[in-house]
């Protein structure tokens, strides 16, 4: 071993005290020892001039004998004493012990073995560390200690040999073979961690196996390390097919008679699902009652679909929540439409996007893989408004969070095309329609590409997506090549910059459909006036009947978005909702996923929105205009509800986006579409809409009568501006329809920031408060108002949020349910919010961007709660209210 140059001193003093005190018959240590062995004495001090991790090297040859009879007459003393290893790392030599004139008579111990002394490096690699250590056994730190004497060591080894001839007369059995390699596997894999020891001067040294054989990080590491991932492609090349991808099931497997069809037998034990399931009782009970069978359900694994007698899939459908067969579910539905429509569907959910494998566990598609975030954006499902990371997800099993990555539509797609580079990829869900243009990213704060862009993807589909899927569907069956589908309704794609400038740039149609270029991603990226300028673009082209193509292009590609898909019929809409759901989780789930309670014992009575609210991206997802499912269709959704293991008589809700707009309709809509110039509800009610609620009272009543139904709640979701304008509608539902509470979204109660969000003025709400008063008290009912805000949106400053706080303070509220706004894509808000500009008039607007400002508009909407008590006296004093700081009853603070 190579000395370091402050270790020379030490170094000279051991070579003088060997040339002038070293008595004849006294040996070095290092003249015994084994090629690529060091000792030390542990057992003596350690010169304080030295130090103490130097180990030096004896001049001898490593495979030297022990030379223990010396030519030289030894001395009396030495003739008492043992040979013992000087070293001049300790300040006193032990005192020495007699030894036999003889050679001893003693097998060498390998490097490694018990009681052996060694060098071993210890701690992670790059920060490794030399110690001197007796070996307990092999690769692992044992204790330190004195170098064992000679004799020591020979009966040690006779006692190994002894142990050794024990232990090879018993035959051993195969489970002890099995444990034994499993072990050495195991140790193997291990080697270079923090703790287990690498010998620094074993003869066979192994290399260090490379970083990919460690143990892989936990689901809950990688969601954290998710943003400094490359989410650039990858190509590998083609895999293997459907047939050759068994090794990769890791889906628990089902036969026809599991425990899911039937009740288990009282003295049948519980496995390991049932007894992680005990503590969730409602969901063990309903995978107790469950009358579905695994091959009820779309597959999720090879053996699922070989049950089905499939022995490949036509689409494969991946998805950010856990897949829960229920219509509340975008993935369920899209799912459902396609098997229906003849193709073999499977479905990946929540894979770990970390590894290509679990997205080949279905096998290659035979025409594409679809790719959806769920039920909702990955970044505002990962994220408050605050952007602190999220503890739970009403979309995962148990709620755990972390099993979705951020942009999820972007990870998911650069992991399939990793495993299959030469499959279609079509993205489709609320993130990928969002996010189909260049728009504000919350989260990085700054603008970003276009999902179509920034993933390899090779189309979009926006909006409700059933009618695009299945023709997308049947065009690739029939053999059409996804780089020539450009026609298609409520879809996205994207040509390379070269082919739109020499082509198509500057023209005002595009395969024989108008166009319109907006503002580049270059320019809305640095320019506020020109992203406010193509929101607006974006946002009045989004009626299906007079809608155009709108194009962006984008440093690499060139983005198109074709006009939105036409609404479902009522025939549709009724096939869609009446299609075979199991309405409950997969079985291989041992949790209950959180979102289902919500919806399970619901029922969808229609789709879209009018209402238009400026925070809200309904209107860009579903549309303006209603489309509604027959009267039939949903009692006979009712009835089936009715008749399900662990329904009580509560129907949860009736309704879609907003409850009480079930077949309200214009005379405009089917000629013209919703109007792009103003809004159906807001400043007041169009006097073309025909908001009529007769439809929606007679199917309550009718739902309410059928037998085994007690109860059906619409205690959300209620627009209360439609509902001023009928008493009957009204004191229906309070005399019906209610529990003790009632759920209404005023937002705020300042007009000039009610303007900006779109939604009714202070008076409306009041003239609501007052009727819905006056039922209660007529029918003697005990129900109450509760009412959601929304703190710090564009448009609101200190003033009004002060203006709030009097006006709560004044009406005896307490607001429990405040929102902090969160930036949303797609929206007029989050629109406002980037830019500080209404994007239809271009005025600049007050937005709240800062935390303390954020912060200092949450508390005053709570000036009750004793936490906020202090900042909002320091903002007070700052706006020169002081008058609001006091004793008095008035007062938002005491002194």
């Amino acid at each position: 071993m190579a000395h370091d140059s402050k270790n020379g001193d030490s170094f000279e003093r051991e070579k003088k005290s060997r040339q002038t005190s070293k008595p004849a018959g006294m040996v070095s240590n290092a003249n015994f020892k084994k090629s690529g062995q060091n000792s030390s004495d542990s057992g003596s001090k350690p010169n304080s001039e030295s130090n103490p991790k130097s180990n030096f090297k004896s001049n001898s040859k490593p495979n030297q004998k022990p030379n223990i009879n010396s030519n030289s007459k030894p001395s009396s003393s030495a003739q008492k004493s043992d040979s013992i290893a000087s070293n001049s790392n300790f300040k006193s030599t032990p005192k020495p012990k007699p030894v036999s004139k003889s050679k001893p008579k003693f097998k060498k111990i390998k490097v490694g073995e018990a009681g052996v002394q060694s060098t071993v490096e210890i701690g992670k690699k790059g920060e490794r560390k030399q110690v001197v250590a007796s070996e307990k056994s092999v690769g692992q730190l044992g204790f330190r200690g004195k170098i064992p004497s000679l004799a020591e060591i020979e009966k040690r080894q006779q006692d190994f040999e002894k142990q050794k001839q024990m232990e090879a007369k018993r035959a051993p059995s195969p489970l002890a073979e099995k444990k034994a390699d499993k072990h050495s596997r195991l140790a193997g894999r291990n080697i270079g961690q923090m703790g287990v020891v690498k010998r620094a001067d074993s003869a066979d040294k192994k290399p260090e196996p490379k970083e990919s054989d460690f143990e892989k990080k936990t689901r809950r590491e990688n969601f954290e390390d998710n943003k400094k991932k490359d989410l650039k492609p990858y190509h590998d090349g083609p895999k293997s097919e459907f047939d050759n991808r068994s090794k990769f099931e890791n889906k628990p497997k089902f036969d026809n008679k599991s425990k899911f069809d039937s009740k288990p037998k009282s003295d049948s034990k519980p496995d390991s699902k049932e007894k992680e399931a005990a503590g969730y009782p409602a969901f063990e009970e309903r995978r107790r009652n469950s009358k579905f069978k695994t091959s009820d359900f779309l597959p999720m694994s090879l053996s699922e679909a070989r049950q089905k007698g499939w022995n490949e899939l036509d689409i494969i459908l991946v998805s950010g929540d856990a897949y829960v067969d229920h219509s509340g579910f975008g993935t369920a539905i899209i799912g459902r439409v396609l098997e229906n429509a003849g193709f073999r569907v499977g479905i990946i959910a929540q894979p770990d996007w970390t590894k290509k494998e679990s997205f080949e566990v279905l096998g290659k598609p035979r025409l594409f893989f679809s790719v959806s975030a769920g039920n909702t954006d990955s970044l505002v499902n990962n994220y408050t408004p605050l952007l602190n990371k999220r503890e739970s997800d009403a979309y995962s099993p148990g709620g755990e969070s972390g099993l979705r990555p951020d942009r999820a539509v972007i990870s998911y797609a650069n992991r399939i095309r990793e495993a299959y580079p030469d499959v279609p990829i079509v993205a489709g869900g609320i993130e990928a329609s969002l996010r189909r243009f260049a728009e504000f990213d919350y989260l990085s704060n700054h603008v970003r590409q276009s999902i179509l862009a920034d993933a390899p993807i090779d189309l979009i589909v926006y909006g409700m997506g059933e009618l695009q899927m299945a023709e997308i569907a049947k065009r690739m069956a029939d053999g059409e090549k996804i780089e020539s589908i450009r026609n298609v309704p409520g879809t996205v794609w994207k040509m390379p910059v070269k082919d739109w400038k020499s082509d198509f740039a500057g023209k005002s149609d595009l395969n024989n459909a108008p166009v319109i270029e907006i503002p580049s991603f270059s320019d809305v990226f640095e320019s506020k006036e020109k992203y406010a300028a193509a929101f607006k673009t974006i946002y009045e082209n989004q009626n299906p009947v007079t809608g155009k193509a709108i194009a962006q292009v984008h440093p690499k590609t060139v983005v198109v978005q074709n006009p939105p898909m036409r609404p479902l019929t009522e025939t549709e809409m009724d096939f869609v909702y009446e299609l075979p759901y199991a309405r409950m989780e997969h079985p291989s789930y041992t949790k209950p996923v959180p979102g289902l309670d919500v919806v399970r014992f619901s029922i969808t009575s229609h789709r879209g929105c009018f209402g238009g609210c400026s925070f809200c991206a309904i209107t860009q997802h579903q549309g303006r205009a209603i489309s509604n499912r027959s009267g039939e269709s949903i009692v006979r959704e009712a009835r089936l509800i009715s008749k399900m293991d662990g329904f009580h008589g509560i129907i949860t809700g009736v309704g879609g986006p907003s409850a009480n707009m079930y077949k309200m309709t214009c005379a405009n809509w089917e000629k013209r579409g919703a109007c792009t110039h103003k809004n159906c509800l807001v400043p007041s009610i169009c006097p073309s809409l025909e908001a009529d609620h007769r439809p929606l009272l007679s199917l309550l009543k009718e739902l309410r009568g059928i037998p085994g139904i007690k109860k059906v709640f619409t205690g959300y979701g209620v627009r209360f501006d439609l509902a001023v304008l009928d008493d009957e509608y009204l004191e229906t539902l309070c005399k019906y329809h209610v529990g003790g509470q009632l759920k209404v979204a005023p937002e705020h109660f300042c007009d000039n920031v009610t303007a900006v969000m779109r939604k009714p003025d202070r008076k409306t709400f009041e003239t609501f408060e007052t009727k819905f008063k006056e039922i209660n008290q007529r029918f003697n009912l005990n129900q109450f108002l509760v009412t959601f805000q929304i703190s710090g949106h564009p448009g609101c400053t200190v003033e009004n949020a002060i203006e709030m706080a009097e006006y709560i303070r004044d009406n005896n509220r307490y607001t429990e349910q405040v929102q902090d706004f969160t930036p949303t894509p797609m929206t007029i808000s989050t629109c406002m919010f980037h830019t500080g500009l209404d994007p239809f008039t271009m005025e600049k607007i007050h937005v709240p961007v800062t935390r303390t400002e954020k912060k200092i508009q949450r508390s005053l909407l709570q000036f009750r709660n004793p936490d906020h008590q202090e900042i909002i006296k320091e903002t007070l004093i700052k706006a020169g209210r002081e008058d609001l700081i006091g004793n008095e009853w008035k007062c938002l603070v005491k002194k």
